[in-house]
């Protein structure tokens, strides 16, 4: 059972969760279901796609292989979604990705993987739900998930042209699409705890990630798992082409404040006295 919402809220909605075999993928298809949504998760293997419905409530998750980046099996997949259920209420655009590298070393190749994946796939699963049961049924949700700080992050100039890129798309749609009654929004979360983040990235990033988040600590998957829950939820009804960022304010301020020349002796700030 959800720890935040209450049972059955979602009963009788049918989810889509791309990238669902893992981090926050798996923890938000594992919320909706648990929220009474029926959840298909969707990914390149089929395996941590199973781990993922296994870990569902009663039966409310299914899985269905497929790689966003193509056409074909993007269609494909939507009209079995549509096939097994019959409508689609919710897509999460979650599956993306990026590797860390200077930006003088990023080839051409590199930087079009990741557009590709992220730009690309999120607009073909978007479009394709859109138009095969959102527009049809007269309404749904889609919640695309980016990153934060929105300034850029240095070490991934590809991904960070490519999240602005997914929430602009976003902001657009929104404008498009109410006439259909779709809502569309992204979550931008920041430095989240995923096995990818703790295990994948330099040990130097990860010991360092949280004295750079205002509130002191790495956030939890299960957060915006709730945010997109929210979104998701009648709650969310009025809320269409925002970018929801869930940083511990990081995407405001490197580190926390006072910092310590800002600090007393007491531990309180101290107020900056300037001459002109």
């Amino acid at each position: 059972m959800s720890e935040i919402f209450r049972e059955g809220l979602l009963d009788g909605q049918v989810a889509i969760v791309t990238g669902g075999g893992s981090g926050i993928g798996r923890v938000t298809a594992i919320e909706l279901a648990s929220l009474g949504a029926r959840v298909v998760v969707f990914g390149r293997r089929d395996e941590p796609l199973q781990e993922t419905v296994a870990l569902a409530a009663d039966g409310r998750c299914t899985a269905v292989v497929c790689d966003i980046r193509e056409e074909d099996q993007v269609d494909a997949a939507v009209d079995e979604v549509l096939g097994r259920h019959g409508r689609i209420d919710a897509l999460v655009n979650n599956a993306g990705g990026q590797f860390l590298a200077p930006a003088e070393t990023i080839t051409p190749k590199g930087f079009r993987t990741v557009m590709r994946l992220n730009v690309e796939g999120t607009w073909l699963m978007t479009h394709a739900v859109a138009t095969k049961a959102m527009i049809p049924q007269g309404g749904g949700k889609v919640i695309s998930v980016t990153l934060s700080p929105h300034h850029g992050l240095p070490g991934m100039a590809h991904s960070s042209a490519a999240r602005a890129a997914v929430e602009n798309l976003m902001r657009v749609l929104s404008i498009e699409w109410a006439r259909f009654g779709i809502r569309l929004n992204a979550v931008a979360p920041g430095q989240i705890g995923t096995d990818t983040f703790m295990t994948k990235y330099p040990q130097s990033i990860v010991d360092a990630a949280a004295s750079t988040i205002p509130l002191g600590r790495l956030g939890r998957p299960e957060e915006i798992a709730w945010t997109i829950a929210h979104l998701v939820s009648p709650a969310g009804d009025f809320t269409s082409g925002a970018v929801v960022t869930v940083d511990g304010a990081r995407d405001n301020h490197l580190g926390g404040w006072p910092t310590a020349h800002e600090t007393g002796a007491d531990g309180a700030p101290v107020a900056e006295q300037r001459r002109p």
